[in-house]
């Protein structure tokens, strides 16, 4: 891959996605698939005036020795190294890139139920940090290459070809071209008209069908926002792209009000493993069926990880004519195949979708109706025949996707 190309691509998530700031500590989380471009993105963060960048290195191999060979106890705790590292984050607000290359299958053959008990013990402990982290600082995921995960989407290749494949899709996905950041600052005018067009009809729900088999109806929060490409932090205003690449409008809707059953279109790559050809069922906005041609007894797990996680935390729209749908690449890595196709989330709802968020306490915002759970799992569910209306209290029906594809 040409290194001018590459340099654009950590120029654009470090200022276009973080947007560091002077005097900022940065972590970046990342494997060891591409350590060259995760120094270019180090020297970035210093050039934009960041005080300390940490690199926090994994391996998928030995994230799977530990979950196979270390007992329940060791896993569910929750150090005071780990304690002192997340006030730090909160009295920092360290801004977190995490650069994704990991295998889709990395974790075939681990107990993911030990993993899923462990993560229960320690959510208690890590959720006041992140409540208190919510919205007050700059993140971003983006991805690189990894072998792995190249040679599962193109497994007749080489290794070398199959990665620099997979490289340039990413930069494509991504809007590397001659002026990446003019390119995203457009994409963002874009978003920002279609999520007020929504935002100005206030729809009281939205009806989804495709000749697969979704029939669903979801409602939305009367306080909520549809928000897309790039976001403010609460009180230090700093701009930034949470999401590279990123095509999606989305919302939190209004927990207990989803009804009906959606087919998946794309796998589902869940704690290393793959979920496939499924679907779920919604009674009064809680799961109460689901199916899966493979490791249903995951999905099952993912959706009792706590009482949260029946519940929906996001609805997003992606039109099927989308950059990532185009390459008709099957990406098995939710970053990419979620802005590929309309999704729902299980779990978590995000406060900033509700008007004036910050006036409330976590507390009250679930009053208000956002999800709150340990988990939360994108799962894509858009098709080319895809009909969305939008429906408003008064009754008015509007054409919101039409043939998987925006209307307006």
């Amino acid at each position: 891959m040409e290194l001018n190309r590459l340099q654009k691509y950590a120029e654009l998530i470090i200022k276009c996605g973080l947007n560091v700031q002077k005097g900022q500590e940065v972590i970046i989380r990342c494997g060891l698939d591409q350590p060259d471009f995760v120094a270019m993105c180090v020297e970035e963060c210093y050039k934009c005036g960041a005080e300390r960048v940490k690199v926090e290195w994994s391996y998928m191999p030995v994230t799977k020795l530990n979950y196979n060979y270390r007992s329940l106890e060791t896993l569910s705790e929750f150090t005071e190294i780990e304690k002192a590292e997340w006030e730090r984050k909160v009295e920092k607000l360290t801004c977190l890139l995490w650069l994704d290359s990991d295998d889709p299958d990395g974790l075939n053959g681990t107990d993911s139920d030990k993993i899923a008990k462990a993560n229960q013990a320690r959510y208690p402990f890590i959720k006041p940090y992140r409540d208190k982290l919510d919205e007050r600082y700059q993140w971003c995921i983006a991805a690189v290459p990894g072998k792995e995960w190249a040679k599962k989407i193109y497994p007749d290749l080489s290794e070398e070809d199959a990665v620099e494949e997979l490289w340039e899709k990413i930069l494509y996905c991504s809007r590397v071209d001659s002026d990446p950041i003019k390119a995203w600052e457009e994409h963002n005018k874009n978003l920002a008209k279609r999520c007020k067009f929504l935002n100005d009809y206030k729809f009281d729900r939205l009806e989804y069908k495709s000749s697969n088999g979704t029939q669903f109806t979801v409602g939305l929060n009367e306080k909520g926002l549809f928000l897309g490409g790039g976001e403010y932090t609460l009180g230090s205003k700093i701009y930034y792209n949470p999401n590279i690449p990123s095509e999606e409008v989305f919302t939190t809707p209004m927990r207990g009000r989803a009804d009906g059953k959606v087919v998946a279109t794309k796998p589902l790559s869940y704690q290393g493993k793959l979920i496939e050809n499924f679907w779920i069922r919604f009674e009064n906005g809680k799961v109460v069926e689901v199916y899966a041609e493979s490791n249903q007894a995951l999905l099952e797990k993912m959706v009792s990880m706590d009482e949260g996680a029946a519940y929906l935390g996001e609805v997003a729209l992606i039109a099927h004519d989308s950059p990532i749908n185009n390459t008709r690449v099957l990406f098995y890595n939710t970053l990419f195949d979620e802005n590929a196709s309309c999704h729902l989330a299980l779990g978590r709802g995000f406060n900033a979708c509700i008007e004036n968020y910050d006036k409330y306490s976590v507390e009250e915002l679930e009053k208000l109706g956002i999800n709150s759970s340990m988990i939360h799992v994108d799962f894509m569910i858009g098709s080319e025949d895809m009909s969305i209306v939008g429906i408003t209290k008064q009754g008015e029906r509007v054409q919101v996707f039409k043939d998987g594809n925006w209307s307006f």
